[in-house]
């Protein structure tokens, strides 16, 4: 029996300043109720199918504790729902990169925030389907 685990390891994370800027320069935008993604396909060869970064704004929550309990939940959600995206870029060979950043000023609840994660990654397939035939 193969029981995949759920996992948010250090290769899974996006932490060059370089992919980073250059994510926000030429990336692709999406935008949920709670969140905004700046993605685009992997402009190298990386050690995972997707590295992502997670951001909250300091302006819209002033304590490091808030904010830090708001990435805690967004990196849950992701890590729990991860699979999808990643069973669909390695059927097309792709990785990618993105960074999701928390739109609001209300600490949302963690079902909210995992709704939104799968409308995020279903857009985000949906998307490189489109790309894969253009």
């Amino acid at each position: 029996m193969n029981v995949s685990r759920e996992t948010f390891g250090k290769s899974e994370r996006l932490c060059s300043l370089k992919i980073i800027s250059g994510l926000f320069e030429t990336g692709q935008v999406i935008y949920t109720p709670l969140l905004k993604v700046v993605w685009d396909i992997a402009p190298m060869e990386l050690p995972s199918p997707v590295q992502v970064t997670f951001s909250v704004a300091k302006r819209s929550f002033r304590l490091a504790v808030t904010r830090n309990l708001i990435k805690r939940r967004l990196r849950e959600a992701y890590r729990k729902n991860k699979h999808i995206l990643y069973d669909h870029l390695m059927q097309g060979n792709k990785q990618m990169v993105m960074v999701v950043i928390l739109r609001g000023n209300k600490i949302p609840e963690y079902h909210a925030i995992e709704t939104d994660i799968k409308q995020l990654i279903t857009r985000l397939i949906n998307l490189t389907k489109i790309n894969e035939r253009n």
